[in-house]
């Protein structure tokens, strides 16, 4: 039996995949202006709140665990939920097609060169193993889940993107990086680098870029064999500015067909801007939030929640929040020590998950507060030297 099977077998039998764990390189080029944001981030389904989060010690030593959290619906309490049996450290991404489904794609690391895959129907009390043999991409928006039927979309981390059939098996090539750039939409867009995948309400591939021609978003779904820039289309003052879409998902709706929902990076150095964009017609039309200067600080988590909001954690222990189309940027209190992401509250607010090597705390920020309240403790049992 070859290594590879011998893996795969591990795999689908659940037990541990066993394989060191280093991290394999992000998907950009030298040139993009703006850097993805970490993997460090909040899903909500109307099942539960999920977030991802990196516990452990250094990366460098093979100590880094990235876990995964849930918060049931009607609950404020969160509870591990990382499925078993898969080696984490180099990277965890989440999607979900609806209801109580989660599909959780681990990014390979060290010898491993595939990306195992895990469902779960039932919020993570079971999880079925699957497999992707590719390697997801480093970023957040690396994995998307297709509203009904089960198809998968990857963003692997050479620019590939594959689509899955029925039941996330069947995987097939559905674009490249070098053969977006070029098709006509691409052109007007010219991609450095592919940074997000997503389906559209109606089930469309929907795929993210960053821009090498100033002034462009791109943003980019697929219908009649071809893809289609969809936008959105930004005002003049923007015509020389670089774009990267730096997140983009589309969320559940419940009284209509749901939410695409993008964050942009406008420009460069001490002059970026964030942009936040939302689009309920299937890309045919986008709001566009007002910019927010970033004043030299970096993006390092982003979220989305209920009715368009988005959550930005930014260095400096800073964090900024918009409630969704038609509002403005609102500077949250300073964040607490070792925040790692942002999740929408039970009640509206946030939810700050702060790390600290083997230990989660929760802090939340209810609407119309002005100071987070450490709320609960989680203690995540980790095997340090396990990965070496």
């Amino acid at each position: 039996m070859s290594r590879r099977a011998g893996l795969v077998s591990l795999l689908l039998a659940g037990t541990v995949l066993a394989v060191g764990c280093g991290s394999v390189a992000r998907q950009a080029t030298p040139a993009d202006p703006a850097q993805p944001p970490s993997l460090s981030t909040s899903l909500v389904t109307a099942a539960g709140t999920w977030a991802v989060a990196v516990m452990g010690g250094p990366a460098a030593e093979h100590d880094n665990f990235w876990q995964l959290f849930l918060r049931p619906a009607g609950s404020d309490r969160w509870r591990l939920a990382t499925p078993p049996g898969v080696a984490s450290n180099g990277g965890l991404v989440v999607a979900s097609p609806g209801g109580r489904s989660v599909v959780a794609g681990f990014r390979p690391s060290q010898e491993l060169a595939f990306s195992p895959l895990a469902t779960t129907d039932d919020n993570g009390t079971a999880w079925t193993p699957g497999l992707l043999d590719a390697a997801l991409a480093d970023v957040p928006d690396a994995l998307a889940a297709a509203p009904e039927g089960g198809r998968l979309l990857a963003l692997l981390t050479g620019g590939e993107v594959q689509l899955s059939g029925p039941g996330g098996t069947g995987w097939t090539r559905l674009a490249t990086r070098r053969a977006l750039a070029g098709s006509p939409a691409g052109g007007r867009c010219t991609p450095r680098s592919l940074t997000a995948v997503a389906f559209s309400p109606a089930g469309a591939p929907v795929l993210a870029a960053s821009c090498a021609r100033p002034g462009t978003a791109g943003i980019f779904a697929y219908a009649g064999g071809a893809w289609h820039l969809a936008g959105p289309a930004l005002p003049p003052s923007y015509a020389r500015q670089n774009i990267t879409v730096l997140r983009l998902t589309t969320t559940a709706g419940t009284t209509t067909a749901g939410t695409t929902m993008a964050l942009l990076a406008a420009g460069t150095g001490a002059g970026a801007r964030l942009l936040a964009a939302w689009s309920t017609g299937g890309g045919g039309h986008w709001g566009l939030s007002p910019p927010l200067p970033l004043h030299g600080a970096k993006l390092t988590s982003a979220s989305f929640g209920p009715g368009g909001s988005v959550a930005a954690v930014l260095t400096g222990s800073q964090a900024q929040a918009i409630t969704g189309p038609g509002g403005s940027w609102r500077q949250l209190p300073a964040l607490p020590p070792g925040t790692a992401t942002l999740a929408p509250g039970t009640t509206g607010g946030w939810d700050a998950l702060a790390v600290h090597r083997t230990r989660l705390t929760i802090w939340q920020l209810p609407p119309g507060h002005t100071a987070w309240a450490a709320t609960q403790t989680i203690s995540v049992f980790i095997q340090f030297g396990s990965s070496g």
